[in-house]
């Protein structure tokens, strides 16, 4: 999951430094980073719910793209726009331990019902 997040990140970032694709090199670099990135993400649906995956990846993707462009690209910060990614944070994580807790239930009412 990681390395999709990584990609998709990386792919975002020669998105925008493409130019809207009048630049060479970052356009390249923006698909084979995609296609990397939905590969990894292709990957992780073997183990993990597609719809966790998909809002660990989306969510994640937008918490360090929203970093990268504060800090690299100086686009504007306001605190609407941090509260907005916070809230994107509390359901990623949220999410993750709804699904650790559902795995974990659905483990245990596994071995008890090879029990009996």
């Amino acid at each position: 999951m990681s390395l999709a997040i990584i990609f998709e990140v990386m792919g975002t970032v020669s998105m925008k430094l493409s130019n809207g694709f009048t630049k060479l090199v970052p356009s390249i670099l923006l698909l084979l980073f995609y296609i990397g990135s939905l590969c990894f993400l292709t990957l992780t649906l073997k183990y993990i719910s597609v719809w966790i995956a998909y809002a660990v990846w989306s969510g994640m993707g937008i918490v360090l793209i929203s970093l990268i462009g504060i800090f690299f690209f100086h686009e504007q910060f306001s605190v609407i726009k941090a509260v907005a990614v916070l809230l994107i944070i509390i359901g990623v994580v949220s999410l993750n331990f709804i699904s650790e807790s559902e795995t974990s239930s659905n483990r245990i009412s596994v071995h008890t019902d090879r029990n009996r």
